[in-house]
């Protein structure tokens, strides 16, 4: 709560006028000078709400928090979002929420199984490991990059509890498939849509299919919070155990700095604890603190505001890359997305075909000599990572994940983030052509 002083308020506007100076000097001086594969957009907006939540004085979660988490929860159509501090932390709530006791029949077991991708980002697959679950790897489809469904379906046990997938770069998965599924196996479906914010399958955003829905807003993605991420749901159940793992374990709910909500704060007895008990210092889950701040969701919430013109220069950049590089079709296979999906991208993916005369690598490696950045596919093939192969991790598989392993050899991926205007994209699609064209003539 802001604290009511004129001479205050003098100070917060004379602070406001120099931010707006600041912002038109940051604006001259971080002209970039190469291409890079994400990052983000930001200005005074931004610079403004940060700083009026730290002179707010409130700092940890607050009014600035609940209003990101309706604005979220409204965007993508659904009943709760919940702020934490990163998008791997809202793997790991997701994940650990089913684990809870208050699931009940439905409560997940260690030793149960989680299915997934092989090719995932680590934090996709690590809460499963971490909460001694059994990860199970499906292949991917090479173009879509999203889970082989016959994969899928060979892979269903008596074991198998959930499916814990990405949209891949923002390319929602073949998700009426994989509900089908989900649903004919009592399956629960978690949508890890951290690099998909806005993309939409069926005329309905992502994260409103699966029982629980993930989100990073770290500066690399859609929207940035500086670091952040959510877990939104539909559930009641699901939102309350989250909550509590979020915040310590504890069972009460009160907002900081909020006391008795329930209005029966001594009045409690739970567990073997006497009764009355300060229900503030009861815990009813094996949590964490993996609250985010204040200062993050005031900047969440102005690149919230801007996100529909993010995603018009993203599909801008898409369709004028694809179409650039449409004619090397004979080199790389193109992304595509799924019947009836609308991604909101997250970079341009690219796979080199077999009958290719370079390497990943000597593209790669021409790219950043020209300024222009590349990513892998994260993991690649997790289960040939170091940690994997020390830790011994045990996992299952059902298929020789052979697209999953081409992925891993041949695939890369460039940005087309709103950070890029049309140069930046004519200067990458000339200089792949270039390298290209120099490559076949020298190797024929």
């Amino acid at each position: 709560m802001k604290i009511k002083s004129e001479k205050l308020d003098t100070l917060r506007e004379e602070i406001m006028g120099r931010i707006e100076k600041y912002s038109q000097e940051f604006e001259k001086v971080s002209v970039r000078k190469n291409v890079p594969v994400s990052g983000k957009k930001i200005g005074k907006e931004e610079f403004k709400a940060a700083v009026n939540a730290i002179l707010d004085g409130h700092w940890t979660d607050g009014p600035y928090t609940k209003r990101f988490e309706r604005m979220l929860r409204d965007y993508v159509g659904v009943t709760y979002a919940n702020f934490v501090n990163s998008g791997s932390s809202a793997n790991l709530l997701a994940l650990t929420a089913l684990l809870s006791p208050k699931m009940g029949k439905r409560q997940i077991k260690k030793g149960d199984e989680v299915i997934t991708t092989a090719c995932s980002f680590p934090t996709t697959v690590n809460p499963i490991i971490q909460n001694s679950l059994v990860p199970v790897f499906c292949d991917m489809d090479l173009g879509t990059y999203g889970i082989n469904i016959d994969d899928l379906k060979n892979t269903i046990t008596e074991k198998s509890r959930a499916v814990f997938i990405a949209h891949t770069l923002g390319n929602p998965f073949n998700i009426k498939a994989v509900k089908e599924i989900c649903d004919q196996y009592n399956l629960f479906l978690i949508e890890d849509c951290c690099d998909a914010l806005g993309s939409s399958y069926d005329g309905r955003m992502v994260g409103t299919y699966g029982d629980m829905a993930t989100y990073s807003f770290y500066p690399a993605h859609h929207i940035t919070s500086i670091e952040g991420g959510a877990i939104l749901t539909n559930d009641a159940t699901l939102n309350t155990v989250i909550v509590s793992l979020r915040d310590w374990g504890r069972d009460c709910y009160c907002l900081t700095g909020k006391d008795n909500t329930c209005g029966k704060r001594f009045d409690h007895q739970k567990g073997n604890l006497p009764r009355g008990y300060d229900h503030k210092y009861i815990y009813s889950e094996l949590g964490y603190n993996l609250k985010a701040t204040d200062i993050n969701a005031a900047i969440g919430i102005e690149q919230l505001k801007k996100i529909e013109s993010f995603h018009q220069r993203r599909e801008r950049n898409f369709n004028r890359l694809y179409d650039g590089l449409k004619d090397l079709e004979d080199i790389f296979i193109l992304p595509e997305s799924q019947k009836n999906a609308k991604p909101s991208w997250f970079g341009f993916i690219l796979t080199l075909k077999n009958n290719c005369t370079f390497t990943r690598r000597e593209l790669l490696k021409f790219l950043d000599e020209k300024g222009i950045a590349s990513r892998l596919i994260f993991a690649g093939n997790i289960t040939k990572q170091p940690y994997f192969i020390d830790y011994g991790i045990q996992y299952r598989q059902v298929s020789d994940l052979v697209n999953t392993d081409i992925i891993m050899n041949n695939t890369f991926w460039i940005g087309i983030n709103q950070l890029l205007d049309d140069a930046n994209i004519d200067y990458v699609i000339e200089s792949i052509k270039e390298f290209c064209h120099v490559s076949s003539e020298t190797k024929v």
